[in-house]
């Protein structure tokens, strides 16, 4: 989990390094591992590194191919950026660095703007170019990696966090009356471009903006989902189904083992982390680390479900950490939990899991979780 920041003067005036520092400063959360500022006239890119892939300083970031012209700031992971890179090497690119960040340099480079599509994976980049001064802004598909814009004539600001952005202040503060419409509508969400912010708006996802030296912008929407109804999708069988399911599945889990470092997994004990715990058993992954949490039991109800994340660990012999969690450090968790916010959330185990990840922090970087699977399997239901 990295951050992006950045500023661009589209009237030729230089960038402000001091907005840029504070803002890549906010986002030292998200990027324990390196920082790093580019100035180059009206541009001013800044980033704040997680090592996940290419643990050398090689891949620092912002990234500079001085000999393409070519500065990108990216936040995110392309799963299939060995296979690319080999095609790129095909092409005749040569590579100074063993990592997905330059993949996406040198794919600008040979597809121009259809390169996104060819980017199986999570990612907010900003690319400038040196000669043309044109600057590319993208997000991935379903917006999974955050990105913010605060405009404000012919200055853009950009960041991976709505507070890095009010770090760099000059930001209209006011209420957006339409986001606060859509974050009480849809119970804490607010879909782009609003914030819950006027002077703040999120770059949609699926959509790549190429923006020329003066101003002038044009965005694409290079995805949506294909809702087709096929006709013979109806002869398919339950069994089918679950195959399909299935083969997907074990798709999505074996991508996301792309990385440098130990992967790991928030296990629950629930159908959806022990599934992943079991698929990720099933790809090789060996001393797999998991983790479960639980609290305090509350008018009589248990706050833990420990039995069935155990027999799972126990199962697939994982290096398990349970992390019990009083009804105190929820109280005092409180304020570092919503300063952890981009916006505000409202969910019950918004604390439970800040500190969860607090303590998962101490032994891994990277967890796999089975977040999002009762949006996508009506497990509410």
């Amino acid at each position: 989990m990295c951050g992006l920041s950045g500023e661009i003067n589209f009237d030729g005036r230089p960038a402000d390094a001091g907005a840029v520092q504070r803002m890549t400063d906010a986002l030292s959360p998200r990027g324990p591992d390196g920082s790093g500022i580019v100035m180059r006239g009206p541009v001013g890119l800044g980033h704040r590194r997680l090592k996940i892939i290419d643990l050398s300083e090689k891949a620092q970031q912002p990234m500079v191919d001085a000999d393409l012209g070519v500065t990108l700031a990216f936040n995110g992971c392309i799963y299939n950026y060995p296979e690319l890179r080999e095609e790129l090497q095909g092409m005749g690119f040569r590579f100074f660095s063993h990592g997905d960040t330059e993949v996406i340099i040198k794919a600008w480079k040979a597809w121009g703007d259809a390169c996104v599509e060819r980017f199986k994976g999570m990612f907010a980049f900003v690319l400038h170019e040196r000669d043309t001064g044109r600057t590319v802004i993208a997000r991935d598909r379903f917006g999974i990696k955050p990105l913010y814009l605060a405009e404000q004539g012919k200055r853009l600001r950009f960041a991976s966090t709505l507070p890095a952005l009010l770090a760099a202040g000059d930001v209209d503060k006011t209420i957006d009356p339409v986001g606060l419409h859509h974050y009480m509508t849809f119970h804490a969400v607010v879909p782009p471009p609003h914030t819950i912010l006027k002077g703040v708006k999120k770059f949609p996802p699926a959509t790549i903006r190429v923006i020329e030296a003066d101003g002038t912008a044009k965005d694409r929407l290079y995805w949506q989902p294909d809702m087709t109804r096929h006709a013979e999708d109806a002869l398919l069988t339950a069994e089918d189904w679950r195959d399909r399911v299935l083969d997907s599945l074990r798709e999505a889990v074996k991508r996301r083992m792309v990385a440098d470092v130990p992967v790991g997994v928030l296990l629950s004990g629930g159908v959806d982390s022990s599934l992943i715990v079991g698929l990720l058993a099933e790809l090789g992954q060996t001393d797999l680390m998991t983790f479960s949490v639980g609290f305090e039991e509350a008018n009589g109800e248990k706050g833990d479900e420990f039995v069935y994340s155990d027999l799972i660990a126990k199962h697939y012999g994982t290096k398990h950490h349970q992390i019990f969690v009083p009804h105190q450090r929820l109280m005092e968790a409180l304020p570092g939990t919503i300063g952890a916010m981009s916006e505000p959330m409202v969910s019950y185990d918004n604390v439970g899991f800040y500190l969860l990840s607090q303590e998962v922090s101490k032994h891994i970087k990277v967890v796999q979780s089975g977040q999002g699977a009762d949006e996508v399997f009506a497990g509410y239901h």
